[in-house]
């Protein structure tokens, strides 16, 4: 079980740590309605994962190339979305109005990752096989690693949520500035999944 644990442990840390569209968009999130409201957001994953993951281990592998290139397409144009959204909440920008519901949070950031194709390419080229074949020698193995895997990289996304809001929540300009380039790297990572879907696919 310890082989299990450990892949899941630094697989998770792996995708916690890597910045991308959904660590951004709770960036934004945080910054725009406060950490507390933000902590929620942080366990979209745990949504969006599972037919992210039953698409990617049984389907992604024979899908035609257009519609990968579609995923990306729709990746792109959602994050886009969340780019002007985001823009929109830093020039009208008040410190004292924070009014993102938690449900909005959660179910907002769980379409994030639900429409990146990150997710589909990370479970059905690395974290897949592995939980394929944990299941494969004893069910008790996939789960050992699924535990380690969310346990790790959710931690490191609530982690994230309160270090930043705590930092930011004391300087209302500065909340502000990084609001904006948060918005920018929105707009580059949608930008950037356009582009791989139109041209490099």
């Amino acid at each position: 079980m310890l082989p299990y644990i450990i892949s899941g442990l630094t697989l998770g840390f792996a995708a916690g740590a890597q910045p991308g569209p959904f660590q951004t968009y709770l960036i934004t999130q945080t910054l725009a309605n406060g950490w507390r409201k933000t902590l929620i957001a942080a366990f979209a994953p745990l949504v969006s994962d599972g037919p992210i993951i039953i698409l990617a281990i049984f389907v992604l592998k024979q899908m035609p190339e257009g519609l990968q290139s579609g995923l990306y397409i729709a990746g792109g144009i959602f994050i886009l979305f969340l780019a002007w959204s985001s823009y929109k909440e830093w020039k009208n920008f008040n410190e004292n109005a924070l009014q993102e519901s938690k449900e909005q949070s959660i179910w907002k950031a769980a379409a994030m990752n639900f429409l990146s194709p990150g997710p589909y390419i990370f479970w059905s080229l690395v974290s897949g096989p592995i939980f394929l074949q944990g299941l494969a020698e004893s069910p008790s193995l996939g789960i050992s690693f699924m535990l380690a895997f969310y346990g790790t990289m959710i931690s490191l996304n609530l982690a994230l949520i309160v270090i930043l809001g705590q930092a930011s929540q004391k300087h209302g300009r500065f909340r502000r500035i990084l609001l904006l380039v948060a918005t920018i790297a929105l707009s580059i990572f949608g930008a950037y999944q356009l582009y791989l879907g139109i041209v490099v696919r």
